[in-house]
């Protein structure tokens, strides 16, 4: 008899078209104490007119969607995600590591772009990090944006602070908001208020976002 999960799982939605790695990506979760499939598509109309039919309280927690799919692709479809789950986070789930696919993915406000290549815990893992309110970046991923989104150093509007530039180099280092309060030994509200106003001079919407965007405007560089 399988024991029912607690409401406070994390709740899934997979949208894959390959029906065998939908499979083991579904069979994954279902075997996590903490993580509920809720629904599995293999494009993204169907997704799109399955949100559209739940109440608020009722939308995913994680969207774990493929690129290239049939139809209307990934990327082409992160910003109507968006404007039906506005909380929802997406993690790319992708074979692609092309830096055109993972700048626009970023630039669009993933919370997440791993590799199809990532162990089964490397992806659990990684969604547990984005459920609690962090970022989850491929390593290879993040190579590739120190490698290839990076180009000359160039100003932003309005500098960011010495504090500012530490946090970021946190930020880019995987750390969530509550261990970097930790780790500078300030309060979380200060962090808070750091990090929206990093996110305000980048013109980022989250954590990979303004992460990427600094590498590009050199504001951060390769060994930070």
């Amino acid at each position: 008899m399988t024991t029912p999960k607690p409401d406070s799982s994390i709740r899934i939605l997979l949208v894959e078209d390959n029906a065998a790695y939908r499979e083991v990506i579904s069979l994954a979760i279902t075997d996590q104490s903490d993580m509920t499939m809720v629904a599995e598509f293999g494009t993204t109309e169907g997704a799109l007119q399955h949100l559209e039919t739940l109440p608020p309280d009722k939308q995913p927690d994680i969207m774990l969607l493929d690129l290239r799919l049939p139809g209307m692709n990934g990327l082409e479809a992160i910003s109507h995600f968006h404007g039906i789950a506005a909380a929802m986070r997406i993690i790319v789930l992708t074979q692609s590591d092309t830096p055109g696919d993972i700048a626009r993915a970023i630039r669009k406000g993933v919370s997440g772009y791993l590799l199809k290549r990532s162990t089964l815990p490397e992806i659990t893992h990684g969604i547990r990090t984005v459920a609690s309110g962090g970022a989850s970046l491929d390593s290879d991923v993040a190579r590739h944006i120190l490698t290839s989104l990076q180009r000359p150093a160039s100003s932003v509007a309005e500098p960011l602070t010495e504090r500012e530039h530490e946090i970021l180099e946190l930020l880019a280092e995987g750390l969530l908001k509550k261990e970097i309060s930790a780790h500078l030994g300030i309060s979380y509200s200060t962090v808070d208020t750091h990090v929206s106003r990093i996110y305000e001079k980048l013109q980022a919407t989250n954590a990979p976002a303004a992460v990427g965007e600094a590498y590009r405007r050199g504001i951060l560089r390769p060994g930070e």
